[in-house]
């Protein structure tokens, strides 16, 4: 006797209710510039970042700083973090501690909004 596996499902999409603004994480843009004789490449900058919050931060509090570089917003000398509230002030330390010979980092601003941090700090 031979068993078939093969049944018809009835196929259900299951809408998820989207968080509440009490529930989101909130972020923050931090504005760094890069003090260096020329412009540098973006994966670099990125590495050496990521390297250096994972080093000073451990896993668990990269995990819950959600440290994202922006890379179309970073233009060789200049370039925009988002992070979470609570972990900007860890951040900023991170970037002091980065020690590199050729390049320094320096944060200029921390804005809410993205457009803003733009204006505010990247055009002026």
């Amino acid at each position: 006797m031979l068993f078939s596996l093969k049944k018809k499902f009835k196929v259900v999409s299951i809408k998820t209710k989207p968080l509440s603004p009490s529930l989101r994480q909130k972020k923050r843009y931090l504005v760094f510039e890069i003090i260096s004789e020329r412009k540098v490449d973006f994966k670099l900058i990125n590495n050496m970042i990521l390297k250096h919050s994972l080093k000073f931060l451990g896993e668990l509090g990269m995990a819950e700083a959600g440290l994202i570089v922006l890379h179309d917003k970073f233009d060789g000398k200049k370039g925009i973090i988002k992070v979470n509230h609570k972990y900007v002030h860890h951040l900023k330390s991170a970037l002091a501690l980065i020690n590199n010979r050729n390049m320094l980092f320096r944060s200029i601003g921390v804005s809410g909004i993205l457009n803003k941090a733009e204006k505010k700090f990247i055009a002026s």
